[in-house]
């Protein structure tokens, strides 16, 4: 690895960079995906207090500032904690953080059921599908983070890109959330396998279409995707023709009614996929792929290409799991669809599941710490983690090459984009990662997908 770089980070932010290009946008380097939260069957016997309970008004409550993350997410409840014995030691005195944390397939059931009882910790993660956030908006139940820092004179200490990431996420002018994950989204390419065929990074469909075919030709395995059940690494590569085709507010039209998946141009998107996964671009077995035979197959140099986000720096920079050499990584942006209404420059990016704050727990202990974490979570993670958030940083901090090759890439970007499930329903999401396998093997035609899909949306 080379010699990593020194930036610092202006608060000074305009979109994703600021005049004079110092990078505001941070992400997460870290698996941390959002929407992959499973539908659940039957109640879960739960405390009514999950680790907090209801702590009225004054956010006071037994005396602590309550919490609830998710079990895999070991790098918010890193960050928090050091946060408690660090910069926000003063916070802690007067109400001690206190931290719980559940499954992914418990999660969103566990949430519902304390904002049904009143009982939700002073903060928490997002539900794991933005529909389900906007619910708990639509209730009420969340503090307006944007308000609360506005007052305080903390307006950027969100990230501009990060914070109309999750305005996106909920449809709202205001933040509901701090975007304590951001990743940016793309194609990860193999850059030996490209030089040995003579191959340049292609920045149009026709032009990928055309290294897919010379690589199938010389018996090499184009794309390593997971397709097993959640598939959403088949339904990332569906979302982003669908942007680069009919433009980013297209999934925004499904979403309000406006449009049907089921529609020709929608339909036409879900072919190409289908015409990749029969003609074996995939490989043979996408369907039983999961994430982690995806990332191996990529990293041992078994496939030339990978979608993925930019939480898999940490994959590629350890190289007892990369053996092609992280100097042998690169990253291309979605091709341009030809005629499409959208741009090459307009990022897919997600802000994994956000840190909300219950109104029914907020009163000035919680106030002092949301404007706490708001100044510090960016630069604690990075210090303890390695990670890049949605979270301004005051510090100098050095950056690995990799994190370079994520910034770079995000000041040329003026825009961001979702993914394909971001504004879907639960059970829509589900339908559509269950059945995203079946799309990548060929066994499944675009309009079947589009349509169970469609009719899950039940619109």
């Amino acid at each position: 690895m080379t010699a990593s770089e020194t930036i610092h980070v202006s608060l000074s932010a305009s979109g994703f960079s600021l005049p004079g290009g110092d990078v505001v946008s941070r992400f997460i380097t870290r698996k941390g995906i959002a929407g992959l939260s499973l539908v659940i069957s039957g109640l879960l016997a739960i405390s009514a207090c999950a680790g907090g309970g209801s702590q009225g008004a004054g956010g006071n409550g037994d005396g602590k500032f309550s919490g609830l993350t998710l079990t895999a997410t070991t790098d918010v409840i890193n960050t928090l904690n050091s946060l408690s014995t660090g910069d926000c030691q003063a916070q802690n005195t007067s109400a001690p953080l206190t931290l719980d944390a559940a499954p992914q397939d418990q999660y969103d059931q566990r949430l519902q059921l304390l904002l049904s009882q009143n009982g939700l910790p002073s903060t928490f993660l997002s539900p794991g599908t933005p529909d389900l956030g906007r619910k708990f908006i639509d209730a009420d139940a969340l503090v307006n983070v944007s308000q609360v820092l506005n007052d305080a004179g903390l307006k950027d200490a969100v990230l501009p890109a990060a914070s109309s990431l999750v305005q996106q996420y909920y449809g709202s002018n205001d933040l509901y959330a701090l975007p304590v994950q951001l990743n940016i989204e793309g194609i990860w390419y193999n850059k030996q396998i490209f030089a040995q065929h003579g191959i340049a990074v292609p920045t149009t469909w026709d032009q990928f279409l055309a290294a897919v075919d010379k690589f199938q030709a010389a018996g090499v395995q184009p794309i390593a995707q997971n397709g097993a059940n959640p598939g959403w690494g088949i339904t990332r590569w569906l979302g982003a023709y669908i942007f680069r085709a009919l433009g980013p507010d297209a999934m925004r039209k499904v979403a309000d009614g406006n449009a049907k998946l089921t529609d020709p141009q929608y339909v036409a998107a879900a072919d190409q996929i289908a015409k990749l996964g029969a003609e074996g671009v995939f490989g043979k077995a996408v369907a039983s792929a999961d994430y982690n035979q995806t990332v191996n197959t990529f990293l041992t140099g078994r496939a030339a290409m990978m979608y993925m986000g930019s939480w898999i720096t940490e994959n590629i920079e350890d190289p007892k799991q990369n053996k092609v050499g992280a100097a042998n990584i690169g990253f291309m942006r979605f091709p341009a669809v030809t005629g499409g209404a959208g741009a090459i420059d307009q990022m897919p990016a997600n802000a994994g599941q956000p840190l909300m704050f219950a109104k029914s727990a907020f009163g000035d202990t919680s106030r002092e710490w949301l404007k706490c974490i708001a100044q510090n979570y960016g630069d604690t993670a990075f210090e303890k983690s390695g990670l890049l958030t949605g979270m301004q940083m005051r510090e100098k901090h050095d950056l690995s090459p990799l994190q370079r090759v994520v910034v770079d890439q995000v000041e040329g970007s003026p825009s961001t984009v979702l993914w394909f499930e971001a504004l879907f329903s639960s059970q829509a999401t589900t339908i559509s990662t269950q059945n995203a396998g079946q799309l990548a093997n060929g066994s499944m035609s675009g309009t079947d997908f589009m349509a169970s899909v469609q009719a899950a949306l039940g619109k």
